[in-house]
């Protein structure tokens, strides 16, 4: 059993800046990948950025520059830091760890951004 917990999620104004963080706990055997995926309603689940163990990192046009993914292996933990949030980026955000063959995902954290 692995779970996922994310926090940070929450209302800021356009131009301001949060700060997402997800740690994964259970029975992981290693991580491969962590990352980070947002939803609004009645769209499909798109990539935010996506971090490896070892650091390479990808992101989504809409968010490089803006956003940037970190990973802590000690942890468990990926972050991620949201500056120059636009009203576009509300979403509930999700994270996700990739073990071996298998994806596990957080249960999602509402961010708003407020023009």
């Amino acid at each position: 059993q692995v779970q996922l917990v994310e926090s940070g999620g929450g209302l800021v104004q356009a131009g301001g800046s949060l700060r997402l963080s997800c740690t994964a706990s259970g029975s992981i055997f290693s991580i491969n990948a962590m990352g980070w995926y947002r939803q609004t309603p009645g769209k499909q689940r798109g990539l935010v950025a996506t971090i490896t163990s070892g650091g390479t990192t990808n992101y989504s046009d809409s968010v490089k520059g803006r956003f940037t993914i970190s990973i802590d292996n000690a942890k468990n933990t990926v972050y991620l830091q949201m500056n120059s949030l636009k009203p576009e980026d509300t979403a509930v955000y999700y994270c996700k760890l990739i073990s071996g063959p298998f994806p596990y995902w957080g249960q999602g954290t509402q961010v708003t951004v407020s023009s």
